[in-house]
């Protein structure tokens, strides 16, 4: 009779699911599934499609970094893409607030909530204080010093929620299932203590993106007003679960609404870092540097790297050569005009031999003359001599018929 009993309620109890869940479905899994509470699906759907987000904008900002002309903003881009690891794990984090409480969940919203928020707030006070620096003295620390920065500033949230982790959960083991145990049984006031670092991280990032606000470049004053806005926002969203969760629920008398408050402001908060941080910042990835400055004539300004590579490839100017004949008898009067395009060495070259070339030299002329001359003299003696010149004299003209000796 004992048996038949037991068998008869939990028949009861598994015929009591909720519309929209199986049978075989855990109870602690009811929020997912039930549609008679509504803010369990749509939370879920929107937590879903936040993750798909996040995975396209992150391939789509790798996809970007080659394209990247301004090496500002390409040292930004470690900063951007760990926001995005950050807020995808928020989304991921939404889920565990939906199902009932157990260990495992219980355990994954104290720990998780702090690493997560922390990690996300520390790269955006990183890129607020770059902002910062760059207007104060023109350039910024490099984005290794900024990836230390933010992960020095994260690592303090995550040895804080580690040191309570260890000690909830090995000074109380996970027993059964949907029996909650210590790291369940924490109160809502303990829980927003225990964010206070986090808490100041926030305060830092709202502090840090003021001074941007008047920087003389408009692109990195429009990084700074989108860092303002996402701190504020953030700031208000946190201010608001904050006080229904410690106050607002027990005044209401629904306790149970514990669990929506926190869900909603993960997701929220969540959905605030991409519309107003990383989907701006992947947008003006693609912007040029404002410290180059655009010539009068519009033309280009190329990176140094390729005035490099136009300084190779140019066709060197041919000297200008000026082409005179050393000829005490002959001068050219104009020097030919320098060509325009590079002329080859074998332009010239007409397939003659350059001895063969005529030279107008003085000595030719004379030579030329005086071989005429014995030409001429051939037909009336039998031989010819050579003529005799007058040293004396200095003349270098050649001697007429009549001076041959016979």
């Amino acid at each position: 009779m004992f048996l038949f009993i037991k068998w008869l309620l939990s028949a009861m109890e598994t015929t009591s699911a909720p519309n929209g869940c199986g049978y075989s479905i855990s109870s602690i899994y009811y929020n997912l599934c039930d549609l008679t509470k509504v803010w369990g699906v749509v939370v879920e759907a929107v937590a879903a499609a936040g993750v798909v987000t996040s995975f396209v904008l992150f391939v789509i900002l790798m996809a970007s970094l080659p394209f990247v002309t301004d090496k500002k903003r390409k040292g930004m881009v470690a900063l951007q893409a760990a926001i995005l690891v950050f807020t995808l794990g928020l989304f991921g984090l939404t889920f565990a607030f939906i199902v009932g409480r157990y260990s495992t969940s219980c355990s994954a919203r104290r720990f998780l909530f702090g690493v997560l928020f922390s990690g996300c707030l520390s790269c955006l006070v990183m890129h607020g204080l770059w902002l910062a620096l760059l207007q104060r003295r023109g350039r910024g620390p490099r984005s290794w010093m900024l990836c230390l920065g933010a992960l020095g500033l994260w690592l303090v949230e995550v040895i804080i929620n580690t040191e309570w982790l260890i000690l909830t959960v090995v000074r109380s083991p996970p027993g059964i299932v949907t029996v909650p145990d210590m790291s369940c049984s924490i109160a809502n006031q303990d829980f927003v203590m225990s964010l206070i670092y986090v808490m100041v991280l926030l305060l830092a990032v709202v502090l840090m993106a003021v001074p941007s606000l008047t920087h003389k470049h408009k692109q990195w004053h429009r990084d700074g007003a989108f860092i303002l806005v996402t701190g504020l926002l953030t700031l208000a969203i946190w201010v608001a679960w904050i006080v229904m969760y410690v106050y607002g629920n027990r005044v209401v008398g629904n306790p149970s609404w514990d669990d929506p408050t926190l869900a909603v402001a993960v997701v929220s908060n969540a959905w605030v870092f991409l519309f107003l941080y990383t989907i701006p910042e992947i947008c003006f990835l693609t912007q040029e540097d404002p410290d180059q400055e655009e010539p009068h004539d519009g033309e280009h300004i190329y990176p140094a790297r390729s005035l490099v590579y136009d300084t190779i490839l140019k066709e060197p100017e041919p000297p200008h050569q000026n082409v005179y004949m050393e000829n005490k008898a002959f001068s050219m009067d104009e020097p030919p005009t320098a060509p325009t395009k590079p002329v080859s060495p074998y332009g010239a070259y007409n397939g003659q031999v350059r001895s063969a070339v005529y030279q107008p030299t003085e000595i030719a002329l004379i030579a030329k003359g005086l071989t005429k001359v014995s030409m001429d003299q051939d037909a009336m003696i039998p031989r010819a001599t050579a003529p005799s010149l007058n040293l004396k004299s200095g003349s270098s003209l050649p001697l007429s018929s009549e001076s041959l000796p016979s």
